[in-house]
């Protein structure tokens, strides 16, 4: 019984457990299919945090447990929404061109109907025609594949190239830094076929859905994005547990050593950083049709470091500190740039948390950093080891 995978994460019984009471309770005061005293507003909040929640696993695998610090993952994140969002928007776009078009004396051929679309999709930066890289838009399936082939792809080709050379440390995180940067600027460009600053956006209209009110659509998507985080809890904590977790907690601590012994430290990295890429993107795949939007600002470098704080003061090196962290901050985020915490007048001056959340969350990383390095996950397991002496 030692050697099972639950005895050597026992959190994971406890963490789907408390998962699935949220997600029951979510629904049961739901509009849709409850008492109506959670506002559908609050519950797509829900299902994306549980969405941020996951790539926060993700971040934690790939940083608390490998010891790289990646601050480029939300790229990944960004790019999985990519993804999915151009499969929503061309095939709502579609819809809406064919029932105009139904309209006219002749039916219309299959090219005018895609230069409709073109038009009407890019004609916001300028251009009409359906770029290359919308070849397969109109195709879940193949749109769906690439949520997880792209970002894949990307992160084993950089993986490889700066893994071979043994770059680490600092100037791995500022080379995913850059590579973050760079994809963030390519894709502010009009011609990148993205709608550049325009992102892609009306994603919370879901096909062959729009009769369907989106009270129960979020609802829809909440359980959804609790499914994969259910998932990726647990198939981050086998990843983490027996000989192959312990080799990879081990490259951590000691790399030189690890490589000594005759592991081969690069493919354990690469795989790594390539599963919890594809991870990330499944994460923003589900979160970007509940946010209704994605665009380039998205993948700005600034939220991979934001990702990075999430993980650092819920506890990093533990999956639960990682969830921990994502959902304490991005609930208190929502809370404090919502308008819905009060101002606090201090006579010569009134702090307006909308204005002041961002110095509020710098300032709650320095306070963890200093006073609780390993997080909230770490001060919760010594009450434990205390109680249980």
């Amino acid at each position: 019984m030692k050697n099972t995978f639950l005895a050597r994460q026992p959190s994971v019984i406890v963490f789907i457990l408390v998962l699935a009471v949220i997600t029951l309770l979510a629904t049961v005061f739901s509009e849709a299919y409850g008492s109506g005293l959670l506002p559908t507003n609050y519950v797509k909040i829900l299902g994306k945090t549980l969405c941020l929640c996951l790539i926060a696993i993700a971040m934690d695998l790939v940083w608390g447990y490998c010891g790289i610090l990646s601050l480029g993952h939300f790229a990944f994140f960004g790019l999985g929404g990519y993804m999915i969002g151009m499969w929503l928007m061309y095939a709502r776009t579609e819809d809406i061109v064919i029932a105009s078009m139904s309209k006219a004396a002749l039916p219309p051929t299959p090219g005018e109907v895609r230069d409709a679309i073109g038009t009407q999709i890019f004609g916001v930066v300028g251009g009409s025609d359906v770029p290359v890289i919308w070849s397969f838009a109109h195709s879940l399936p193949i749109q769906l594949a690439l949520v997880v082939i792209v970002p894949g792809l990307l992160a084993l080709v950089f993986g490889w190239l700066a893994f071979r050379s043994r770059v680490t440390g600092v100037y791995l995180s500022i080379l995913t830094q850059a590579m973050t940067l760079a994809l963030s600027l390519y894709l502010f460009q009009n011609d990148s076929g993205l709608r550049g600053n325009n992102g892609l956006s009306g994603l919370q209209n879901i096909p062959g859905l729009t009769d369907i009110p989106q009270s129960v659509i979020s609802i829809w998507f909440m359980w959804g994005s609790a499914l994969a985080l259910g998932i990726g809890y647990v198939f981050a904590g086998w990843i983490v547990s027996g000989k192959f977790g312990n080799v990879v907690k081990a490259i951590r601590d000691d790399e030189a050593r690890i490589r000594f012994l005759g592991y081969s430290v690069e493919a354990y990295k690469l795989f790594i950083f390539t599963i919890t890429a594809v991870i990330a993107a499944i994460a923003g795949a589900i979160y970007y049709p509940q946010a209704g939007i994605v665009n380039p600002a998205e993948i700005a470098p600034i939220a991979s470091i934001y990702l990075a704080v999430w993980v650092a003061i819920g506890g990093r090196g533990r999956l639960y500190g990682a969830v921990i962290g994502a959902a304490l901050v991005s609930l208190l985020s929502s809370w404090f740039t919502g308008g819905q915490a009060p101002d606090l007048p201090l006579g010569f001056y009134t702090i307006k948390w909308v204005d002041w959340w961002q110095v509020l969350l710098g300032l709650s990383f320095v306070l963890v950093t200093l006073f609780a390095p390993r997080g909230i996950a770490g001060m919760f397991d010594r009450l434990v080891r205390k109680d249980a002496a």
